[in-house]
């Protein structure tokens, strides 16, 4: 098994040459890929309260046109799971809170909780 292209391909492949390299990890011929991953982060983005939600907005009237009631803001936003390696949550806490900060959310005008099961 190869991670060709951020895929993972079989056996039908087309990819002969050395392993791609992702990051710190390189995957060939490798059985079972979860046995690689000690922790999972589980991370929510959605927009600021103060910033306006059109999303939202547009799910919230739909759920009223169709009948359901009491239905207060409604927000739309992201839902990411990332599969980690290594053993040391507050590594990968500080790593990923980098990442969301910098690339995973708009800090303008998004918000994220960030949890990570061991």
């Amino acid at each position: 098994m190869q991670l060709h292209c951020g895929v993972l391909a079989g056996s039908n492949a087309r990819h002969s040459g050395p392993p791609r390299r992702f990051g710190w990890l390189a995957l060939t011929g490798l059985p079972n890929m979860t046995a690689l991953f000690a922790m999972k982060a589980k991370i929510i983005i959605t927009p600021k309260k103060a910033v306006l939600d059109p999303q939202g907005k547009t799910v919230q009237s739909a759920l009223e046109h169709m009948g359901y009631s009491g239905i207060g803001d409604v927000h739309v936003g992201k839902y990411l799971e990332i599969e980690l390696g290594g053993t040391d949550p507050e590594t990968a806490r500080k790593q990923l809170d980098e990442a969301c900060h910098r690339f995973l959310s708009n800090p303008v005008i998004e918000d994220y909780h960030l949890d990570i099961e061991a």
